[in-house]
């Protein structure tokens, strides 16, 4: 089973992220409804893109892996 998420209580948030580039969604409605997310190394961070000082999400590639999967379906795709 991979790892679950880190949670990064506002305030508290690596060095590393303070320099993140942050990207939303290419299907985002430009309504600041969405999430965030950036590589830091080998981890992804995904935030709130509300607020962008508040929690962090904290991914491993195994755990992200896992939890795209789990949207995906059991067939694979996105829609099942």
């Amino acid at each position: 089973m991979a790892a679950k998420p880190r949670y990064v209580p506002s305030g508290s948030a690596p060095p590393a992220l303070r320099g993140a580039r942050w990207h939303r969604s290419s299907h985002s409605t430009g309504m600041n409804n969405c999430v965030e997310a950036a590589r830091v190394g080998r981890t992804l961070a995904v935030r709130d893109s509300k607020r962008s000082a508040g929690p962090v999400l904290l991914f491993s590639p195994a755990a992200w892996s896992a939890f795209l999967a789990g949207l995906r379906g059991p067939h694979g795709c996105a829609r099942c």
